[in-house]
């Protein structure tokens, strides 16, 4: 791991490693990737031609995949042939638009049928507004990759950054968005899937020339494959290097911190973890 980021996780007293995430034409040669699924597009789906029974076959979580990675310090990755999850082939940019039975499936459901809907917004058209206004950006290479960061080879450079953490450490990383920024409004937590916090918002947001954090890990769906407590907290690029340049001279280093260190050390005591020991399954 760098000396750099070494030492401000250990400032922050963060158990675990962050993972960059980047596009490539390069396969990983290990590390976690959905089942092959069948081509998904709105054309195909208005033909009748999508297999929906495949699909559904080879349906897994995009982060459940993460989750898998970071027990084996590993990498996870998607493509369009092998994306996991209809919701996660659109928000890493495989297909677009949205299928029209996702603004069902997130909604009301399917009246007569057995897609009673996860209730998550109150109507497709609310649904399909939203996917308009995220807009993902079409993925730029063959392979969406996830992995911790010391892994990432010389010539390799993530787009944006995950940190997974608890209410202090997530403290800690709110409050150092706004303090390299300059910007009262720095951490934004919009609506979304999963995976959504982690590439298409604070994608979003940079299209708009706007450098923001995202906090994550409110979708319920993705709740199974986060630590009891854990969120998600994903920064640009940019901004993590401003936190590796600009955290010494931050509130880390004063005794305030000191205090929310003991209360992270309560916390890992209080879930029956010792430090270095972050990626463990409650």
């Amino acid at each position: 791991m760098d000396e750099s980021l070494r030492a401000f996780l250990e400032a922050l007293d963060y158990d675990g490693e962050p993972f960059g995430m980047f596009y490539t034409d390069q396969e990983p040669p290990s590390g976690f990737a959905p089942k092959p699924g069948p081509a998904l597009s709105m054309e195909l789906e208005q033909s009748g031609a999508i297999n929906w029974q495949e699909v559904w076959g080879s349906f897994s979580c995009v982060i459940g995949s993460i989750w898998l990675a970071r027990k084996k310090n590993t990498a996870a990755y998607f493509e369009a042939a092998r994306y996991g999850c209809m919701g996660g082939s659109f928000y890493l940019g495989f297909h677009q638009p949205q299928l029209d039975f996702i603004t069902h499936y997130v909604s009301t459901g399917i009246p007569g049928t057995q897609v009673h809907g996860e209730r998550y917004l109150r109507s497709p058209e609310t649904v399909r507004r939203f996917f308009t206004e995220i807009a993902p950006r079409p993925a730029p290479k063959r392979f969406c990759v996830f992995k911790p960061l010391s892994q990432f080879a010389p010539g390799e450079t993530p787009e944006t950054v995950t940190f997974f953490g608890r209410a202090e450490v997530l403290s800690g990383l709110v409050f150092l968005a706004s303090f390299v920024t300059d910007d009262f409004e720095a951490v934004m937590s919009p609506f979304g899937a999963g995976c959504s916090y982690l590439t298409s918002w604070p994608l979003h947001y940079l299209g708009q020339g706007r450098l923001k954090a995202v906090l994550g890990g409110f979708d319920p769906s993705e709740r199974k494959f986060l630590k009891t407590d854990e969120m998600t907290f994903t920064v640009p690029y940019e901004m993590y290097g401003r936190f590796l340049e600009r955290w010494p001279d931050s509130y880390l280093r004063t005794d305030t911190w000191q205090g929310v260190r003991k209360k992270i050390a309560r916390s890992r005591d209080a879930w029956g973890e010792q430090a270095g020991q972050g990626d463990g399954k409650d």
